[in-house]
């Protein structure tokens, strides 16, 4: 059902999506689908569930191999970007608005703050190695996501036509994060 409904958002969008259309995609009766979900908001709950632990694992795995660090976190914004060009799905559902569930299902909102706690955390890891300011790393990561989330969308919504674009741009905005939240070594006075 949630592959259906995946399906149909890439299709038609989600405000078009409905446990009806699913139902006679998958040639099964409404009853059917309200076992499994109640409405619109908990099928699109389920997706967003699914869409956020596929993004921590993938935002998780791009860190460690990049061994953490600047190379981590620059593999972390790479894996961001690629998450919402391999599920643009996904990633209107998750960040859309349109999952109204997220502080009703604790599953659901652990799953999300658990995406971007991996973002603190890697931020809380350089600041311990003197990389990254000592800014509150909630802020940091607030300003970072917002920077690379509107990359993610000028990509899904074709503002970027070509990959080397998004890939260029991505690249570019990881850089310019990096700069802007690096620690800066302490003024030295001149003699």
């Amino acid at each position: 059902m949630i592959e259906e409904a995946l399906r149909t958002i890439d299709k038609s969008g989600v405000k078009r999506l409905t446990l009806r259309e699913v139902g006679e995609r998958l040639g099964v009766s409404r009853t059917a689908l309200y076992r499994h979900f109640a409405d619109k908001s908990s099928l699109l709950a389920a997706v967003a569930g699914e869409g956020f632990h596929t993004f921590r694992q993938q935002l998780a795995g791009a860190w460690e191999q990049g061994g953490g660090g600047r190379a981590g976190f620059e593999a972390m914004g790479r894996a961001y970007v690629q998450f919402a060009i391999a599920h643009p799905s996904h990633y209107r559902v998750m960040f859309g608005g349109f999952v109204e569930a997220i502080a009703k299902d604790p599953q659901l909102a652990q799953e999300a703050s658990g995406a971007f706690q991996v973002l603190v955390d890697a931020i809380i890891a350089q600041q311990r190695q003197g990389l990254v300011r000592q800014d509150d790393p909630q802020q940091l990561a607030q300003f970072i996501w917002a920077v690379v989330h509107g990359v993610a969308m000028l990509v899904i919504d074709g503002q970027l036509k070509t990959k080397p674009q998004a890939e260029e741009l991505a690249r570019y905005a990881m850089e310019r994060i990096h700069n802007g939240i690096a620690a800066t070594a302490p003024n030295k006075t001149v003699q």
